[in-house]
C-alpha cells in the first residue's frame, strides 16, 4: 500500500508532527505487543504511516483524526481495508466510552496508540486513564520532558506523574529522536508504555487528587504549609497528621510517593 504523504503540509496550530521513521514505528509496534487478534485504537493517525502498519496485523483498528483534510485523504486511502475505521474528530470532544462500545471495543480488549501533540497531553492522558471501557494497555509518543514527568521518581514528582502511576504501570519504552519527524520538532519524544492497574473511581480518586492539588498549590512551600492553607487547618494538626504518616513536617509535596499520598488521604478523611 503506498503511503500518502505527499502534498500533506503539517498544521502547525494542531501540533503535528508526522512520524516518518519506519524503524521507531516498528519498535512502537513492538512496545505495544500487537497480535492478530487486538483491536486497536489509534489517537492522531496524521498521514497514517502507523495506520499502514497496524493494517493487517490487528484484526481492527479504529484511527480517530481531528484534521479534516487528514481525515479525507485516510478515509480515501484506507477505503479497501475491511480492518481500518477512520473517525473524524477531537477525542477531548467526543464520548469515548459511547464510542468504544459502539465499535464493539471492549474493557481489557484493546490497546491505544498515540501521537499525541505536546500541547493537549495532559489532558489526553487524564482522558484515557479515566475510560469505563479500559484498555489492556497504552502506547503513547510525547514529548521526552513529559514522558520522564509521568514516569518520576519521589524527590521529582508532579500532579502528572502521581495520576500516571496512580492508575498505571509506567516505563518508558524507547526515545526517539527529533529527527524522527517531518516537520522537525525542537525536542526529542519518547514513547510511553502504560498497563492500566486501577479503574476509575470518581468518588475516591477526587479525594486523592483534591489533596494532591493542594500539595503542590505552592511548590516553594511545605507540603504541610500548603495543606494548612488550602484546607483550613491548623498547621500543628497538619505536622501530625505527616508524622502519623512516617513524612517529615518539612516534605514538599515533590518528594512524597504514591504510597505517601494514599495514606493521606486516608489520615485526612480522619479529621
Amino acid at each position: 500500500m503506498k503511503t500518502m504523504e505527499n502534498g500533506v503540509k503539517a498544521n502547525k496550530s494542531l501540533g503535528q508532527n508526522f512520524l516518518k521513521d519506519q524503524s521507531i514505528i516498528e519498535q512502537i509496534l513492538a512496545t505495544a505487543d500487537i497480535q492478530s487478534i487486538d483491536r486497536v485504537f489509534e489517537i492522531g493517525p496524521g498521514t497514517g504511516r502507523l495506520t499502514d502498519a497496524l493494517d493487517g496485523r490487528a484484526e481492527k483498528i479504529v484511527a480517530m483524526e481531528l484534521d479534516h483534510r487528514l481525515v479525507e485523504r485516510l478515509t480515501e486511502h484506507f477505503e479497501a481495508s475491511e480492518g481500518v475505521s477512520i473517525l473524524e474528530g477531537n477525542i477531548l470532544d467526543v464520548n469515548l466510552n459511547e464510542m468504544l462500545a459502539h465499535a464493539e471495543f471492549e474493557s481489557g480488549r484493546y490497546k491505544v496508540i498515540a501521537n499525541i501533540p505536546y500541547y493537549i497531553t495532559a489532558p489526553i492522558i487524564r482522558t484515557l486513564l479515566s475510560l469505563e471501557t479500559q484498555p489492556e494497555s497504552l502506547t503513547l509518543m510525547v514529548q521526552k520532558e513529559v514522558a520522564e514527568r509521568m514516569t518520576a521518581a519521589p524527590g521529582k514528582m508532579s500532579l502528572l506523574s502521581i495520576m500516571v502511576q496512580y492508575y498505571s504501570d509506567a516505563r518508558i519504552a524507547l526515545i526517539v529522536p527529533k529527527t524522527a519527524f517531518d516537520p522537525v520538532p525542537k525536542v526529542d519524544s519518547a514513547v510511553v508504555h502504560l498497563v492500566p492497574k486501577r479503574a476509575f473511581d470518581p468518588e475516591e480518586d477526587r479525594k486523592l487528587f483534591r489533596i494532591a492539588r493542594a500539595g503542590f498549590a505552592a511548590r516553594r512551600k511545605t507540603l504541610a504549609n500548603n495543606l494548612s492553607s488550602s484546607f483550613h487547618i491548623e498547621k500543628s494538626a497538619v505536622t501530625s497528621l505527616l508524622e502519623a504518616c512516617g513524612l517529615s513536617v518539612d516534605i514538599r509535596a515533590q518528594a512524597l510517593s504514591l504510597k505517601d499520598w494514599v495514606r493521606l488521604r486516608e489520615k485526612l478523611s480522619e479529621i
